[in-house]
């Protein structure tokens, strides 16, 4: 597994532990991983905004939703609409990075146990 991917999945778990002091230290090594240009820019926004929705359990938030219900079928869908946005070629880098966290955070996501 890419050391991201190991990251994101370490980062995960502390979300959902509710650890935030341990994830914001695996938050800032993904944002030096993603680095500091578009793409990077894009994949940091995405990654503090997971970690705000969730310290703040905000309930219109889709990162909530999703670690609330256990939704194995919607975080698929949801996987497979944002690996489709990633395959336009008009989208910026800046996006490409957004989604391509969002990519990494739901395979971690449907890779834990407690939803098999």
């Amino acid at each position: 597994m890419p050391a991201r991917e190991m990251r994101m999945e370490m980062f995960l778990r502390a979300l959902l532990k509710r650890d935030f002091s341990r994830a914001k230290g695996h938050l800032e090594k993904l944002q030096k991983m993603a680095g500091p240009d578009e793409w990077g820019r894009g994949y940091g926004k995405a990654i503090n905004g997971f970690m705000s929705a969730i310290k703040d359990n905000d309930p219109n938030s889709l990162i909530v939703q999703l670690i609330s219900e256990h939704d194995r079928e919607k975080a698929e869908k949801l996987l497979e609409h944002f690996q489709g946005i990633l395959e336009h070629e008009f989208r910026d880098e800046y996006e490409k990075g957004y989604y391509t966290a969002w990519v990494e955070f739901l395979k971690a996501y449907l890779s834990q146990k407690m939803l098999s």
